[in-house]
Formats: C-alpha cells, structure tokens, sequence
C-alpha cells in the first residue's frame, strides 16, 4: 500500500541515496568534463567543480553589453550578481582545450555571438574575448561542436567543428546568423591563418552548406576520421538519419571538401524514426555506434541500436545530395548503412554512453522518466539483464550527454534538469557471495579470493580472482552426461569463467558421492573444463546424487548435480519435459530424451514443442489496476478463462532477466488475485499464469511508474477537531492507497477521490 503523509509533505518513497550531486542556480544548458574537472553552464552561471562535484567556483553570465559603431566594437563585461545588467552570455560550446590549458566559451549575448578563452583552471581567468559567432546564432538549436585534429604537412592543428541547426522557421538572414553554412572550421589559437576564432582558411571562407532543414545530434574523431549526425526532417514529417565522414588532413578546406556520406536505415525501414543521442563504441576496428532512435516520431517508443560506421573512404568525394561545398543539385545518392542489432527497446529513452569492459560493451541509459539504466553486451549481442543504477522518484529527463569520470573510470555524471548526480558504474560491494557477484552479470566486477569479497576488477591487487566469460551464461557451471558404444557413461562438466593466472595455476575438480568418487582414475582436469568417467555403467533408478567441488584459486565452489540415466526420462513430448531432460544434462531428439551426444542440448528445441494442452490453455482477458508505480500495487485481480489450476502470477521484463512470481491468494477460476510486486525500474512488463507444471500461458502487460510525490496541500490548517476535507497536489497521485497524519500514524484514511495530480481526503 502506498501511503501520502498530507500534512509533512512526507512520502513513503526510496531509502536515502548516497550520491554526489550538486544542484545549480538554473537548468543546466552544457556541460563538458575534462580529466579531475567537470564544468557546466547554465543560463547565467558556468560552475567549475571537481570530480567529485564539489564547487571550486561560479562565474557569473550576467554582464552589460556597450554596443559601439560595429558589431566587432560592441563588448560585454561582467558585473556582480547585485549590480545592474542588460545582457546575458548564453554559452552554446563549451570545449576543455586540454593541450591549451584553456575552456573555449561560445555563445550568443543580446547582440548575437560573442566567445571567450578561459583558464582551464581558474575559469575566472579569462584570457581572451571576441564578439564572434561560433557555432548557433540562437540559445536553444539542435547544433553540435568538438574539438577535431587536422594533420597538416608541418604539425596537426586543433580547431573547432561547428555545426548548426538549419530551420525554415528560425531566421537565417540576420545579422549573427551563418545562413545555410551547416558545418565551420573555426581556429584554436592565434597562430592560425586569420587568428583565434576565424573561419578563414587558405580558401578565405569555408564551410559545408545544408539549404533545408537539419538537425545536428552528435560528432567526434577517430584518429584522422571524423563524424557526424544529423535528422534531415522533411515536410512530409518523414525523416532521414545521416552520417558524414571527414578526412582531417591538409587544411580546413581539404577537410570539409574530403566530405563523404550514408544514410542509417533501421530494419523496418524507419522513415519517421528520428536520432536522440548516440555513443561511439571504444575498441575496433571495426567502428561501431551505438544510437538512440525514436521509432514513432516522438520520444515515447525507443530503440537502442547498433551499426557498423566502418568509414568507406574509397566513393568519390563532395557529391552528397543533402551536404555540399558547391550547389547541392544533381549529385548522387548515398550508400546505406543497415543496423547489425537492436540491442534494448525501452520507452523514454534520450541519452546512452558506451563504454569498453575487456571482452564486453557496457553502456548506461537515461531516460525521460529519470533513470539510470546499465545494459551489458557480450561479443556475440547476447545482452545481460539490464540493471537501474539510480531511479528518480519523480519524472525527470535526463540530459542527452552522459560522461565518464576521468579519474576514476567508476562513476558517471547523470544530469537532470538543475542537478547532477555523480552514480557508481556498479554495485559490486553490493554481492555478498560468488554466486552473488557472477550472477550479476557485471563485467566491472570481480570475485577477489584474497578479499573473498566482490570488488571492481582493479581493486583486486593480485591475479586471485574470478569474472564472469567472454560470453553471455545462464550457469556458472553447466554438464552433459553421454555414454559410448561400450556402454562407459561420461560426465563433462564446463565452467564459465574467466580467471587470473593465479587461479589458472591452481584449477581442480573433485567429485563426491555417498560412497566415496564415483570416477575412474587418469583424467587430468585443466579449465574451463574437467571430465568423469563413472566407475558404474548402471545409474540407480531414482539418480545418482554427485556433489562437485571445484577450486579456483583460493576459492572453493560446490555444485550438486543429479545424474540420471537419459533414456529413463520419459513422457508425453512437451515443452516441460523437453526442458527437464535439458537441464538434466541430457539431449533431446525427435523420439524424446537421450544421451547428451544423441540429441539437441539447445533450449530452443523446447520453445518449438506443445505443450499439450489446447482449449484448456488459461487465457488472460485483464488485470486491475495494469499501471502502478513502482512499488507495486496489493490485492490486484486479474480475469480470464480456465484459470483454475493457476498457481502463480510471472512478471518479467522485455529482456530475458529474472521474472517475478506471485503466488494467487484467490481464484473463482475466472478471477483471482495476486501482489504485483516492485519493480527496479519504469517501463512495460510481460504478465503470464503459471500451471503447476510450471508452463507459463496468455499475455499481458503492467506498466509501472514513478510513484506519488506531494507538492502542497490546500488548505495547509485544520479545526482541532479535524475533519476538514484537504486537498494534496503533486504527480501520480491516482496511486495513493491511503493518507497518514504525522500526529497518527496508525490511522491510515482512504481518500475521497484522486487523480493524476490531486488528492482529497479528510
């Protein structure tokens, strides 16, 4: 039941987090990081804070513009936060110049572009200032700037990539705008032709135009590669993704005339599908990137998608249709970059970071509903189960940028509307056992022997430890059971990990029954993998009960395992027992189970089985409530047909994670009812019925939420006899089961009535 304490404005809501967070006098406009610092600008302040967010200093943007005869006379100074101002500096590019000690600072005052060069250390030091447009003429723009390397023939220069939203409904034809210029070489430093700032080359003014409608989303360099993307919006709302390669190489002219294109198509063909955010994916060749894609034109339907951005520097060069130096008439189309794998669909998604984690891709998700989840990625695309680092109680979207501590390569800087929350990468500490830390599927974690604790890899000073594989395992250990022509039974037992030297060294398995080691003498183990020839060719009728320890390293691992005579395990061809001959180490063929190296030992054999059953199948028709915040809602009922032999209520997320089970409390066959338990996260699940035999049949979903928070209360005073009918304000609010009063806790009251935003109660 959840519980809105009216007159405290308190909540029944998560324990307290120990995050680092700063909050800022504004919503946050950009932010950067640069190795122990992170720097964010808000409308009228840019922060310089540590690592760790806390405040080294602000400096304000508030300031008094003294316009003068020319654009390039007209000057802004900073005044004190108590004193008159008529302008404010909006910073739109904000790039930590790490070589230069320097913050390069660029933006729009109420006289179009003005840029500063600060002190990478002191931002209160600004070295140098320029009334100059570098990159959008306007506050709020889709437009994208980095920081990109060009090799010339005597060293490699550094300069500024602009690139700047074009809309048919934003003014072009000012006085600051760069017209249909979409993409400027702007320089670092004065040492370059046409000094700091300038766009001017060795072909005086250069740039790529764009004449209709472009939205930029991200950029960045490899080596002398560079990319960018871009939504190319149509009138027809349709929409195209498009990547452009650079070469950096020669001269800014050379770099943008080196332009080359492709056009990223989705599976289903994708013309209303639209860009949100996107990562590289450190590591390669090959190049892959991942994309946050909106399916639907909106922001509500996501994907999470991977593609092969390999450059193909061998077409002909600046013949794009939709980007060009020269008129963009008559050129060719683009070649067409299909997705490799859609790696998560979640709702809400708006930004994703990706990370390398030795064989694995680790990337962390944010949401518009104010989550932080981290998706693992074997090798092979196989996903672990996704997992929510930080959950806001409230609706909160987060940032399109998110990045990696420098420092420490453990946490990630999450940003919301006026605040940042520094979150760690992984719970390990959080495992307290090895089953614990290798079930979590983390590859940041580690089971450190020497610590016999779960740790971050680097923290386990020597090689005693043990991760999880390359590949993605349901087991820790996992056996087949075979037997030849002869009549000799086998027992193959595999291990799935991957291990320090120390362990490598010292790997062993033991096997134990109650009358002593049930295999033959001979067979050396050597890991992942050890082998036993059973003595006996005949296996009791009800199995043969074998405990296997296994040491790795310091650490010691017991299994029990059942061993079954495979040709014994018998019944109608059903799914359930298609998997309980699997999971017995068996194999499974057309005329039922057998020996491990006569059948199929891949689950999806099963999936293709009946399960025997037809009209009889339970058939789900509703569940009430189906929304529900995130922890979960009591004495929920759901209707449908032949649910009389249900025993169980599963819930499970999109992704093949752990599901949930809850048992029925009542059940008229028709109805019954059952606790939706809480959730890690927001989003849609998949609700089915179980029978007894553990099959799983119908298909609904429950969609859970963020829960109720209370903003104010009308009227906030009462008689002192009570009584008076009160009103809570807030969000979710149609989720309150009851309201306390700090004077009565144990008095809970059902409210009157409520709704998404209020409450009413006495």
């Amino acid at each position: 039941m959840i519980l809105l304490s009216g007159l405290l404005f308190l909540l029944w809501g998560e324990a307290a987090r120990c995050l680092e967070e700063f909050t800022f006098d504004g919503d946050i406009r950009q932010f950067a990081v640069a190795t122990n610092t992170v720097y964010v600008a808000t409308e009228e302040k840019l922060y310089q804070l540590n690592h760790d967010l806390t405040l080294v200093q602000s400096l304000t943007q508030r300031g008094v513009l003294k316009t003068g005869k020319r654009v390039e006379d007209t000057q802004f100074l900073r005044v004190s936060e108590t004193d008159q101002w008529n302008s404010t500096f909006s910073v739109i590019v904000l790039l930590p110049f790490v070589e230069n000690d320097s913050l390069i600072c660029c933006g729009v005052t109420d006289n179009c572009g003005y840029c500063e060069l600060l002190d990478l250390e002191d931002i209160t030091n600004v070295r140098y200032r320029e009334h100059i447009q570098v990159g959008s003429p306007w506050r709020s723009s889709a437009s994208v700037s980095f920081l990109v390397n060009v090799e010339t023939w005597s060293r490699n220069e550094t300069y500024i990539l602009a690139a700047t939203e074009q809309q048919e409904d934003k003014s072009t034809e000012t006085s600051c705008s760069t017209g249909t210029d979409a993409v400027i070489l702007h320089n670092t430093n004065n040492n370059q032709r046409g000094l700091i700032f300038s766009s001017v080359g060795k072909d005086i003014h250069v740039a790529i135009r764009r004449e209709d409608n472009v939205e930029f989303i991200d950029g960045f360099q490899i080596d002398s590669t560079i990319y960018l993307f871009s939504n190319l919006p149509s009138k027809d709302k349709s929409n195209k993704v498009r990547l452009i390669w650079l070469e950096g190489k020669e001269s800014k002219g050379t770099t943008l005339k080196s332009l080359r294109g492709a056009t990223l198509s989705l599976s289903d063909g994708g013309k209303g599908s639209r860009l949100l955010a996107s990562s590289v994916v450190p590591g390669g060749p090959p190049v892959l990137w991942s994309g946050v894609f909106s399916v639907d034109g909106g922001q509500s339907n996501t994907e999470l998608v991977v593609f092969d951005i390999s450059p193909d520097l061998t077409g002909d060069i600046d013949v794009d249709p939709d980007f060009c130096r020269t008129p963009c008439a008559d050129r060719s189309k683009p070649k067409t970059l299909e997705q490799k794998v859609v790696l998560l669909r979640q709702k809400y998604m708006t930004s994703v970071l990706a990370v390398r984690q030795k064989a694995w891709m680790v990337f962390f998700i944010g949401t518009s509903d104010g989550q932080l989840i981290k998706l693992a990625v074997d090798k092979n695309y196989h996903t672990a189960c996704p997992r929510v680092l930080y959950r806001a109680n409230e609706d909160r979207q987060v940032f399109p940028k998110i990045h990696l501590d420098q420092v420490d390569l453990k946490h990630v800087y999450v940003p919301f509307q006026n605040e940042m929350k520094r979150v760690p990468v992984s719970k390990c500490s959080t495992y307290a056992t090895l089953q614990d830390c290798w079930s979590a599927q983390d590859p940041c974690c580690v089971w450190c022997g020497s610590k016999c604790s779960c740790t971050f890899g680097d923290d386990c000073r020597d090689s005693d430890w043990v991760s999880i594989p390359d590949e993605s395992q349901q087991k820790m250990v996992s056996y087949k059971v075979a037997q030849d022509r002869t009549g000799q039974i086998t027992l193959d037992i595999q291990t799935h990990f991957t291990v320090g030297s120390e362990v490598l060294s010292k790997f062993a398995c033991n096997f134990v029954t109650s009358f002593g080691d049930p295999c033959r003498a001979g067979l050396p183990h050597q890991f992942p993998q050890c082998t036993c020839n059973l003595e006996n060719s005949t296996l009791p009728a009800e199995g043969l009960q074998v405990t296997l320890r296994i040491r790795l390293g310091t650490t010691s691992l017991a299994e029990k395992l059942k061993i079954s005579n495979c040709t014994e395990i018998r019944g109608p061809p059903t799914s359930v027992l298609c998997r309980q001959c699997i999971e017995a180490g068996c194999g499974w063929s057309t005329n039922g189970c057998s020996w491990a190296n006569q059948g199929e030992r891949n689950d999806s054999v099963c999936q293709s089985l009946e399960s025997g059953m037809s009209s009889s199948k339970p058939e789900i028709s509703s569940i009430s409530p189906s929304v529900v915040s995130f922890y979960g809602r009591n004495h929920a009922v759901l209707s449908g047909r032949n649910l009389g032999g249900v025993t169980r209520v599963r819930i499970q997320a999109d992704m093949d994670c752990t599901p949930k089970e809850s048992p029925v409390w009542t059940n008229t066959g028709v109805n019954l009812t059952f606790h939706i338990p809480s959730a890690d996260n927001k989003g849609v699940v998949k609700v089915c019925v179980v029978l007894p035999d553990g099959s799983c049949h119908g298909n609904a979903q429950i969609t859970y939420q963020s829960s109720p928070s209370c903003t104010n209360v009308t009227p906030s005073s009462s008689w002192v006899s009570g009584k008076r009918q009160i009103t809570l304000l807030g969000s979710h609010l149609e989720f309150v089961e009851g309201v306390v009063h700090s004077h009565a806790l144990q008095d809970v009251r059902a409210p009157r009535n409520s709704n998404f935003q209020t409450v009413c109660t006495d």
